[in-house]
This record gives structure tokens, C-alpha cells and sequence, in this order.
């Protein structure tokens, strides 16, 4: 299995989680969990991308599609659960 899809995948797990712990702390208001998810996916992203010398481009776009892949995952679960 290819590293990055590996990596990815746990990345939006990790973000999900800082999230929660964040807003279960009473540090982030929930409205904000969305924002602070995309957020934390470029902050993640972009480290990574300077430690690899990869292309910036390359780490935003990665950035943005795990802020983004978290906040909806999180949304979508939050609404089944409460169907």
C-alpha cells in the first residue's frame, strides 16, 4: 500500500481527534471545529511538505483535502448519529 495514502489516512484521523479534544476542552467553539480542521490539514501538510523538500503546491492542495476530508467526515458522522 502506498505510503501517502497510509499517512493520509491517518492524518485525518489525527486532525478529527485534535478537533474533538480542542472543542471537548472548551478551547474552540463548535462552530469553529470545521475552520480549525482545515486549519490544522495545512499546518500538518505543509510541515511535512518542507521536511520532504516536496513542491509547495503540492503540500497546500494535500492540506486543504485532509482539512477538508476531516471536517466532512466529522459532520457527516455527527448528523447520522443524530438521524
Amino acid at each position: 500500500m502506498d505510503l501517502e495514502l497510509v499517512a493520509g489516512v491517518s492524518a485525518v484521523a489525527l486532525i478529527m481527534s485534535l478537533v474533538q479534544l480542542a472543542k471537548q476542552a472548551q478551547l474552540l467553539p463548535s462552530r469553529w471545529a470545521g475552520l480549525a480542521a482545515v486549519g490544522l490539514g495545512l499546518i500538518l501538510s505543509l510541515t511535512w511538505t518542507a521536511y520532504q523538500d516536496a513542491p509547495l503546491f503540492r503540500g497546500t492542495i494535500t492540506g486543504l483535502a485532509l482539512g477538508l476530508s476531516a471536517a466532512g467526515l466529522w459532520s457527516t458522522g455527527k448528523n447520522v448519529y443524530r438521524g
